[in-house]
């Protein structure tokens, strides 16, 4: 039984609507609109506003398909001289109403409000663009694009809302189940957010957790005790464990867990935990980034790194969990399939090698894969240090331009042939922007080169090499 039911809920939402009222005013964005849809029919052009739809306000995305069901509504809107109105559009069963929007939420993305020690936010130099350093902790982005949210600033508004409108499973950031431990990493808001959790759990609305793990803090025994009070609430479908990551750009942290021993002693610590969760829920259960396989075992990584079924759908993919198993099967895969195969004989009759620029995080299972196939010696990977941001981040998709086209550069300098160089289209944003602003021109500029942008899947980005150089 909940311990808000009914009346309660209902008073806490009186409480919390004075919140609410000031948040900006809703306001949905057009930016496209479907030929021959309803929303074409009744004259919508990109740049109107749709402020309510039968009288209720659209907050964002989830408000929009909530109130939008049926086949006949009423759209409260502002068109783009200014003028406000309303008109009743009808559609036919499945079809659509014709929106596209700008953007998930409508009211204003909803900011974090805790002083977390680990935040990665908090660890970048000054003067990058200032999308980069927006704190986000809003649990209708949890839902719809999988960010993970605190619940620290949840109000009862928004508590009643999830449940009624069932927005589940939400994504949080648990750290750890200790109160004392809770506030000193994530600050004097915690305990807030594990009573929202607690409430949510009792309504049942279910939860991913993500524990980002920092030494001496939430490790050992505290982990152990988190992982224990998170397994008593089979809402908590899973937990995702990552390592803490820092930058140069700090002086509170020196280390995380790349140490062998140190990594190797996480994953001994979940393994009971794991094994119960398959025998009595058909899962492990409490999943750990690849950086602990990684750094536990080295150049015998792809000895110990869990099969497949290990990690289910996939679900904390975007989380570091069962990227490099993803890789290596779709590797492999693509040799079973003869693309290998194909893009192995395609450089080899250009006579010119292949440059793939990849983290120094890949070392540990790239070199061992194309080493033991048939692109040995032709598809070279070019690993980068992270200059930039320093500290142990090594990943593919936080490298920067300039340390791109710096390393394309020096690689180029020492040669005597010609190579081919390719990038990962994962270190480009939607806009073709590094994280240091750079665009695809400006580092071949830099690299006194060409460079070419592949996917980030061996399936693809062989073809795509093939195709490039063939």
């Amino acid at each position: 039984m909940s311990q808000y039911p009914g009346t309660d809920i209902e008073r806490m939402t009186r409480r919390a609507s004075a919140d609410e009222a000031r948040r900006p005013s809703a306001r949905a964005r057009i930016a496209s609109v479907l030929p021959d849809s309803p929303a074409f029919d009744a004259g919508f052009t990109p740049g109107c506003f749709i402020t309510a739809v039968d009288g209720e306000p659209v907050r964002d995305v989830i408000d929009w398909r909530w109130l939008s069901s049926d086949d006949v509504i009423v759209v409260s809107y502002i068109d783009t001289d200014g003028d406000e109105g309303q008109v009743e559009l009808e559609r036919e069963w499945g079809e659509e109403w014709g929106f596209e929007f700008d953007g998930l939420v409508f009211d204003g993305v909803r900011q974090c409000r805790n002083a977390c020690t680990f935040c990665f936010m908090h660890q970048l130099p000054r003067g990058m663009r200032p999308s980069l350093s927006l704190r986000d902790d809003d649990y209708r982005l949890s839902f719809l694009v999988g960010t993970f949210v605190t619940l620290t600033n949840m109000t009862a508004d928004d508590e009643a809302r999830i449940v009624s409108q069932r927005i589940s499973p939400l994504r949080v950031s648990l750290q750890a189940s200790d109160d004392g431990v809770r506030r000193r990493l994530i600050g004097k808001h915690a305990r807030h957010g594990i009573e929202s959790l607690d409430r949510l759990l009792d309504a049942g609305i279910e939860f991913h957790a993500q524990i980002v793990l920092v030494p001496d803090e939430n490790d050992g025994s505290v982990l152990a005790d988190t992982l224990n009070w998170a397994y008593e609430r089979p809402g908590i479908l899973g937990v995702g464990i990552v390592p803490l990551g820092y930058t140069r750009y700090q002086n509170r942290f020196d280390h995380s867990f790349n140490e062998p021993s140190a990594a190797r002693g996480v994953l001994e610590l979940i393994e009971p935990f794991q094994e119960r969760a398959l025998e009595e829920r058909g899962t492990p259960w409490v999943f750990a980034a690849d950086e602990f396989y990684s750094n536990a075992w080295g150049a015998r990584l792809l000895e110990h790194l869990p099969p497949t079924r290990h990690y289910g759908d996939f679900s904390m993919f975007e989380d570091g969990i069962g990227i490099i198993r993803s890789f290596v099967d779709d590797w492999r895969c693509a040799e079973r399939r003869g693309i290998a195969g194909r893009c192995a004989s395609a450089i080899r009759d250009s006579a010119r090698a292949v440059r793939l620029v990849a983290g120094r995080a890949q070392v540990e299972f790239l070199d061992e894969l194309v080493g033991k196939s048939c692109l040995d010696g032709l598809l070279q990977p070019l690993y980068v240090d992270n200059d930039f941001f320093g500290g142990n981040v090594d990943v593919t998709g936080l490298l920067v331009g300039d340390d791109i086209s710096r390393a394309i550069a020096e690689d180029r300098a020492r040669r005597r042939d010609d190579p081919l160089y390719v990038v990962p289209r994962v270190v480009f944003n939607d806009d073709g922007l590094t994280l240091d602003d750079m665009r695809l021109e400006d580092m071949e500029k830099a690299a006194r080169c060409p460079i070419h942008v592949v996917s980030c899947s061996p399936l693809d980005y062989l073809v795509e090499i093939g195709n490039l150089i063939g």
